[in-house]
């Protein structure tokens, strides 16, 4: 095995506890420097390796205060959540459900993977039930996140008579005006696509009482305030506002004053990256990082992997490399159409292919389970991408694996 906390220089298990676990301090820039001279990375990666592990038995277990039988749900709602086999609500679930069915706007703070989505759309399909003449408007950053919120959606709603439209860029916006000439209970779409329908006059949001704000914090990362600004403009001022972040950053905090009422904050966030990733290195010593890849791939643990890479080039290349040496690859990337990416996460899913292959943009926002592994294959340009990257694997209550190569 090449990669070890021995040979990274790392203290065994036994020395961390959930205590320590969490974010740790700023170390020096250090950066990695190609052979060219240029820098790939501008944080000093052995800084994060292994920095979260928690001991079991100093763990805190959470115990919930309701179960979904004692949420004021309708009884249809009732019956699909309990044929989606939900009987405890996660933390985010427990605290941010009951305020949403009070009609109080609510800032929810929480990492990925903890089941905000669920924990918006379940209390808002019970509001749209009560009331179907009214709509809702879901903003997330990326095309991929959206359509992972409408999955949801359709998976909750199936039975329940309701629809929904996902309006994004890189898909046909032809299909997506046929469809709002329906009536949609649920408009879920990225802010781009949205402002181009608005002003093609196709979509109107007169009749929003409800707006959420998904990944706040991404969205304005990507210079999106402006665009969220006009949008709800468009929106009565006599609406219902959720916004849910994984920071509270000044522009969040800004974005919160300007938009929401009197919000109840909800914060179950607990470390930057999830405390049950074990982090690890890989030294290459001299060996062909597409060898070492290839060499773990081989190993009967390694059954469903997500690879980053820095660019869409490389990222491209990499998988077209696996799939010549026998491995079931795919890739998403932003040279990729909609439908290509979308049937590539789809396979994934469904562990048709082991391996996916993705970019940090593409891969923002994707929810898969049981990703056993998380390599970075290439280093992350930020701290934030770090946990980005890591945050893919051991969600709820699976366990996974991050490891980053080293030259």
């Amino acid at each position: 095995m090449y990669y070890s906390r021995k040979s990274a220089g790392i203290p065994s298990q036994k020395k961390f506890s959930a205590k320590r676990a969490g974010r740790p301090a700023r170390t020096p820039h250090r950066g990695v420097r190609t052979r060219g001279g240029g820098v790939l990375s501008d944080f000093d990666i052995s800084a994060f390796i292994n920095k979260n592990v928690v001991i079991t038995e100093e763990a805190e277990v959470f115990v919930p205060e309701h179960t979904f039988a004692d949420f004021h749900f309708t009884d249809l709602l009732k019956r699909a959540i309990e044929d989606r086999g939900y009987t405890n609500p996660t933390p985010i679930q427990d605290k941010v459900i009951p305020s949403i069915l009070r009609g109080l706007d609510v800032v929810g703070l929480a990492n990925t993977g903890t089941g905000k989505t669920a924990a918006f759309l379940l209390p808002i399909i019970h509001k749209v039930l009560g009331d179907r003449n009214q709509q809702v408007l879901i903003l997330a950053p990326t095309r991929e996140l959206a359509m992972q919120i409408d999955e949801e959606f359709r998976l909750f709603a199936k039975k329940l008579i309701l629809s929904s439209v996902v309006c994004v860029g890189g898909a046909s916006i032809e299909n997506q005006i046929r469809q709002l000439r329906r009536k949609n209970s649920f408009v879920i779409g990225t802010p781009g696509r949205i402002i181009d329908l608005i002003k093609r006059g196709v979509l109107r949001l007169d009749n929003v009482k409800t707006v959420v704000l998904d990944e706040a914090d991404r969205m304005l990362d990507m210079g999106f305030i402006q665009d969220i600004r006009l949008i709800m403009s468009h929106v009565p001022k006599e609406r219902h506002t959720l916004c849910f972040s994984a920071t509270m950053s000044p522009n969040i905090q800004t974005l919160v004053r300007d938009f929401l009422q009197n919000p109840m904050m909800v914060s179950v966030k607990t470390q930057d990256t999830a405390k049950n990733v074990e982090q690890d290195i890989v030294h290459l010593r001299g060996r062909e990082k597409s060898e070492m890849l290839h060499e773990l791939l081989l190993q009967k643990e390694f059954s469903k992997v997500l690879v980053f890479g820095r660019t869409k080039y490389g990222v491209e290349k990499l998988c077209r490399a696996l799939v010549h040496k026998g491995i079931r690859a795919e890739s998403i990337h932003s040279n990729k159409t909609q439908s290509q990416r979308f049937r590539a996460l789809a396979s994934f899913k469904k562990g048709n292919v082991q391996v996916l292959v993705a970019t940090d943009i593409a891969a923002r926002g994707l929810d898969i389970e049981s990703v056993t592994h998380v390599i970075n294959y290439d280093l992350p340009a930020t701290y934030e991408d770090y946990v980005h990257r890591v945050g893919r694997t051991g969600r709820g209550t699976h366990r996974g694996k991050a490891l980053t190569f080293i030259e």
